[in-house]
């Protein structure tokens, strides 16, 4: 089964090619089709902003490390038992890569994301074939295509974002970093009836890709004085939800000051290991009362993504579309940030739902 793997462990963005990452093609075995297991022939598969840090071994240094969560496909065989969700041999479906094991205390007390043995279970989907549980696949609605479909697990962390938010109707919002969680951040927040939806993005471009997603206000916070932009769009009241989507250490800090008294922040991405951000707890926490929290994945995210996803702007995260054999310049083109959003095609598929 050929399927997309770190082949060498480094920065993909090294400008040593002696000590650069590597990512290749590689034939894994074939996974076992247990009797509540579900076969997808993979569709599409896309490249999140986490896939660079397994090359440079966040989660360890064991290479080959198969890669791939966004994932859509049709359903290829069905265990003996997987039939109480109802899928079909030929459905089309997206799911969530994790697999909890619903008996630790934590999944038991309703804290799936806490589950103890959440890293037991690795089953790449960049791939030909990726078998997961029946209970982490989804069908896709009709008006959803088999490309869209490949992005419902980002679409569940901004859901899941929103969640922990606690955000009400009219709150003023603001959205660090324009890439594919924050633009998709953007659409939910703007359901949710924020005001003052603003996206802080160095990037021209996705600036303007967040306008067209929703964004009332941009700010450049390279060009423009972030705190003085902040304080203009908000009438000097700062924003009551502060979402982080950008991973950038350089962006962070900086969240805390454009948030209004007693407001939310949520730092929704993946950050350095050794990074380590000042907090000065009289201001933040006592004088603020700010809440401060983070994302680490989605569970119960799933159906209510499912639920929005024919009702979001996916078009322009769905652009970038490499074949499987190419995952290298995929990979290339991904860390280059010329796309928000690149997809690896492994296998070319019939769509009888909606083309994107």
């Amino acid at each position: 089964m050929r399927t997309v793997a770190v082949t060498k462990i480094g920065s993909l963005r090294d400008p040593d090619e002696a000590t650069r990452g590597r990512i290749g093609v590689v034939d894994f075995p074939d996974q076992h089709l247990g009797p509540e297991d579900v076969r997808v022939r993979v569709a599409y598969a896309a490249i999140c902003g986490s896939d660079p840090h397994l090359a440079e071994g966040f989660f360890g240094e064991d290479v080959p490390i198969g890669l791939g969560h966004e994932l859509s496909g049709i359903v290829e065989a069905l265990g003996e038992r997987a039939h109480r969700t109802g899928l079909r041999v030929g459905d089309r479906v997206a799911g969530n890569f994790l697999r909890f094991c619903g008996t630790c205390t934590p999944c038991r007390a309703g804290r799936q994301q806490f589950c103890e043995y959440i890293q037991e279970y690795n089953r790449p989907g960049m791939s030909e074939t990726v078998t997961w549980h029946e209970s982490q696949l989804y069908r896709l609605p009709e008006e959803v295509s088999l490309l869209e479909g490949c992005l419902l697990e980002p679409t569940s962390v901004a859901v899941r974002i929103a969640d922990k938010t606690n955000i009400k109707v009219g709150d003023r919002v603001a959205v660090c970093g324009g890439g594919p969680i924050g633009q998709l951040v953007l659409q939910v927040m703007k359901m949710h009836g924020a005001t003052s939806l603003t996206l802080i993005e160095p990037m021209a471009e996705r600036r303007e890709m967040g306008r067209r997603h929703g964004a009332d206000v941009v700010i450049d916070p390279v060009a423009e004085d972030q705190l003085h932009r902040a304080q203009e769009i908000t009438g000097g009241l700062g924003f009551d939800v502060v979402i982080d989507a950008s991973g950038s250490p350089r962006a962070v800090r900086g969240l805390l000051d454009i948030a209004a008294k007693g407001a939310t922040v949520v730092y929704g991405a993946m950050y350095p290991h050794e990074f380590e951000m000042p907090l000065n707890l009289s201001e933040y926490l006592y004088l603020k009362e700010l809440t401060l929290t983070g994302v680490f994945v989605s569970p119960y995210a799933f159906p209510r993504a499912l639920q929005i996803l024919p009702h979001l702007q996916l078009a322009e995260l769905t652009q970038a579309v490499f074949d499987l054999e190419d995952a290298a310049e995929a990979f290339r083109v991904h860390v280059s940030g010329i796309h928000p959003k690149v997809v690896i095609r492994c296998n070319d598929v019939a769509d009888t739902g909606r083309q994107a």
